[in-house]
């Protein structure tokens, strides 16, 4: 209050480059505001950031674009695995050997990568947001950058 009169602070807006939330994203930390600690065990994800209060499961199958992100990573690996197999080893190449390898990796990979694509899939959904214009709120209804908390502040990421 200043004068008798209450003066309300306009809200920050905060503009991430794209690549700085990819690279957030990657990390597995808020690709809006670089804070840490997403992950209550490795494939449970809190629900809200605990630096900025961004809410991340927006709606309902948001995270089907971190299920088709972890899809892609998972065929990758089994193909460019097999692959790489087939090449070293011809013209003898194990075929049952590089199938249970693949089965391997179908199954390890996307637990490894489960929590990487989610917050990956925040940030191209943040990105996406932002170029086609639409603003995107907190659990709370507050504006991007408002009740920011000093641990958030503080992050170079």
């Amino acid at each position: 209050m200043v004068g008798g009169m209450n003066i309300v602070e306009a809200p920050r807006i905060v503009t991430t480059k794209p690549w700085r939330m990819l690279v957030r994203g990657a990390v597995r930390h808020c690709p809006r505001c670089g804070s840490g600690h997403l992950f209550r065990r490795w494939l449970r994800m809190v629900e809200t950031c605990p630096g900025c209060g961004y809410r991340f499961e927006r709606e309902e199958g948001f995270f089907l674009g971190a299920l088709v992100m972890n899809i892609i990573i998972t065929q990758g690996a089994i193909i460019a695995a097999i692959s790489i197999g087939f090449a070293l080893t011809l013209p003898d190449a194990p075929v049952t050997l590089l199938a249970i390898g693949g089965g391997v990796l179908a199954a390890v990979t996307p637990v490894i990568s489960y929590p990487f694509t989610k917050t990956l899939w925040t940030a191209v959904d943040l990105i996406m947001r932002k170029t086609m214009g639409e603003s995107y709120a907190t659990a709370d209804g507050s504006q991007p950058g408002v009740g920011r908390s000093s641990a958030a502040k503080k992050s170079n990421i």
